[in-house]
């Protein structure tokens, strides 16, 4: 339990499951009927004042009520242990499974930002046909309407012009609820005299509409994804879907608050330096077009997201994270979780089921209702998002003991799931490697709770002697080198090095001696610390660990001596800085002072030679200046009278 003050109130709930008291930490001997006959138990622990967990998801509108009646003003927790435990063919099995569920319960979450989007009502109805204008007509009492119709769309004029009736075709759009920005092609306004059906003057190119809602009936292409706030869209030819949309748009007045899912430190970004491209990992995988890149970083517009988690689990530095909940919390609670499992006697390794609640949680309720349940073995983990789930919690799940970890997804998600597809991929690699089974994680992409369980009910492994224990830090760069280290050094086959699929976030820097003159541009350009100098030498060195394998090293180099290797090196990552190369500084020809390196003027020298300016006696002398110090160099410039425009002799 989180604290030993804090009561946890269990029930049998009728006799339908199997409770050990003393092994889930219960309050007081487990009711049968906590939510009506022995209500009473839950009133009596509200004037303790402190934290209470009613094992109990059903009722928890008839306990929040009660607990707001008698004042509580103590911290309320639920948990399931009923259709996720108890109401299995496993049920009877089930006790370190419902300490897992009660311990991850009281572990807090962490609070999250919320974004308001204002909508005045001014809404732009798209259609093809009269649908449009009938759509218009019912809300026309609760909207500010403007109707555009696709040009040699035929409608009959409306009896009064009581809101516009438009022509033209959306050749670009931006924006979202409450700020939505449209450039209207071949735009025109109807003939008064319109007669049989509507007939639209002179055309023209490049109108701008401006609303807070956009209600698409026309039919054709999107001109956004169906996720993006205020945009409504319905095919004009299913009469119960624009119903749908008509009654959905008719309440979109007001502000509406909508979670921000994404936390970003534009600092961490390594998307380019120098208007060198490096990471472009959460551009690829966003669906929605919230990303745009902006600058050295991204910027992601949290009025457009709508939460899917790719970019956040595909970051490798940590400067996109989700915030629902934070991954430090999330990792929090498995921890929580897997170490109550251990203590209430799980002798097997219990697998992580990952799943989210408009999806997962209900076919988890009709397998427990109507099918064997989940098996005792498996522990389902409620998120916001399937597709948030990255290789930090993975790892980390399986450094705590987990035996795998399992994500339930859609059979037809609502977005490309090609970011945690990568992800899953790439723990394959790490898996194997370390003696762990391949499919150690794995998507569970169904809609059918008998599929489900098909896929759930496999013998448990053993849980391993060996389990790592750390407390996990709060950034998500910081989790993912540590859980990989951990879940290295807790394998039953630890790994030295890891050859990675390509855009793995780890990985090594090779560098050509030959070609390198130690001019630090990397060091510079690095947007992790990876790479970096020695102020009292010239040197460049690497730090393995801190490399995410952005690439704008190798584009930024200006003698093309650098590459990347994706991988995992655990004995470099031990060893902080590598030097990669150094040199002593070169001394100037005049004073002796060291300024600069050997190499550089080496190579300056060499893509001189044949110069006019740098030949003949004035050319020797200039020549000289290379291989001083800029004091010296000045000095040398102003007595020798060299005038740098002057050309070759005629």
């Amino acid at each position: 339990m989180s604290d030993t003050n804090d009561v946890r109130l269990i029930c049998t709930c009728e006799g339908t499951m199997t409770l050990a008291g003393d092994t889930l930490g219960a309050t007081g001997k487990p009711a049968s009927q906590l939510c009506r006959a022995q209500l009473d138990n839950f009133r009596d622990a509200l004037g303790s004042f402190a934290a209470i967990t009613v094992a109990c998801t059903q009722e928890a509108p008839l306990f929040s009520e009660v607990a707001e009646d008698a004042g509580y003003a103590g911290t309320l927790r639920f948990a399931n242990i009923r259709e996720t435990a108890g109401w299995s063919d496993d049920g009877a099995k089930a006790a370190p499974k419902m300490a897992a569920l009660l311990a991850m319960a009281e572990t807090a979450g962490s609070s999250f930002e919320t974004v308001s989007l204002e909508s005045n009502g001014v809404a732009l109805v798209l259609g093809r046909d009269e649908v449009a204008l009938e759509a218009a007509r019912q809300l026309s009492g609760v909207l500010d309407l403007t109707v555009l119709l696709l040009p040699g769309a035929e409608a009959a004029p409306p009896r009064q012009t009581t809101w516009p009736v438009l022509q033209g075709r959306i050749a670009r759009a931006k924006g979202h609820m409450g700020a939505f920005e449209l450039t209207v092609d071949a735009y025109a306004a109807p003939a008064p005299s319109s007669r049989k059906h509507l007939e639209f003057g002179p055309a023209r190119d490049g109108a701008v509409s401006r609303c807070d809602l956009v209600l698409d009936l026309t039919g054709g292409q999107p001109l956004f994804h169906h996720t993006r706030p205020g945009y409504l869209r319905a095919d004009p030819r299913d009469p119960s879907a624009v119903a749908a949309l008509v009654a959905e748009a008719g309440q979109m007045v007001g502000v509406f608050d909508k979670p921000k899912y994404i936390d970003f430190e534009a600092g961490l970004c390594a998307h380019s330096r120098n208007t060198k491209i490096g990471c472009t990992r959460c551009l690829d995988l966003c669906p929605t077009g919230a990303i745009l890149p902006a600058g050295d970083s991204v910027a992601i517009d949290p009025a457009i997201c709508a939460g899917c988690g790719q970019c956040a689990a595909a970051c490798p530095t940590g400067a996109a994270s989700y915030a629902l909940p934070a991954v430090g919390s999330l990792a929090d609670r498995l921890r929580a979780g897997l170490s109550a499992w251990v203590e209430a006697g799980g002798r097997s390794a219990p697998v992580i089921l990952f799943h989210d609640e408009g999806h997962g949680a209900p076919l988890i309720d009709a397998a427990a209702r109507f099918g064997r349940g989940l098996p005792a073995h498996v522990i389902p983990v409620q998120v916001n998002e399937p597709s948030q789930v990255g290789p930090e919690i993975m790892a980390a799940a399986l450094a705590w003991g987990a035996g795998g970890v399992r994500v339930l997804a859609k059979d037809r998600p609502a977005h490309p799931l090609d970011g945690l597809a990568t992800t899953l991929d790439l723990m394959a690699v790490i898996c194997e490697a370390m003696g762990q089974p391949v499919d150690a994680c794995a998507l569970i992409q169904t809609d059918d709770p008998d599929a489900l369980e098909t896929a759930l009910w496999h013998p448990a492994q053993p849980l391993r002697p060996t389990r790592s224990s750390f407390l996990p830090p709060e950034d998500k760069r910081g989790l993912l080198t540590l859980a990989m280290e951990e879940l290295n050094r807790t394998a039953p086959r630890p790994a030295q090095r890891i050859e990675l699929p390509k855009g793995a976030p780890f990985g090594s820097v090779t560098l050509n001696l030959d070609s390198c003159t130690l001019c630090l541009a990397c060091v510079g350009a690095c947007p992790t610390g990876a790479l970096g100098d020695n102020p009292d030498k010239p040197m460049l060195r690497f730090t393995e660990s801190a490399c995410v394998q952005c690439g704008i090293c190798t584009v930024t180099c200006p003698e093309q001596a650098i590459s990347i290797t994706p991988q995992m090196d655990f004995a470099a990552w031990a060893n902080p800085k590598r030097i990669l190369k150094e040199e002593e500084p070169f001394c100037c020809s005049s004073c002796g002072k060291g300024f600069g390196t050997g190499s550089s003027i080496r190579r300056v020298m060499e893509r001189l030679e044949g110069h006019w300016m740098f030949s003949g006696e004035d050319g020797a002398a200039r020549k000289r200046l290379l291989t001083m110090c800029d004091d010296c160099r000045t000095k040398e410039v102003v007595i020798a009278g060299f005038d740098p425009h002057e050309g070759p002799a005629s």
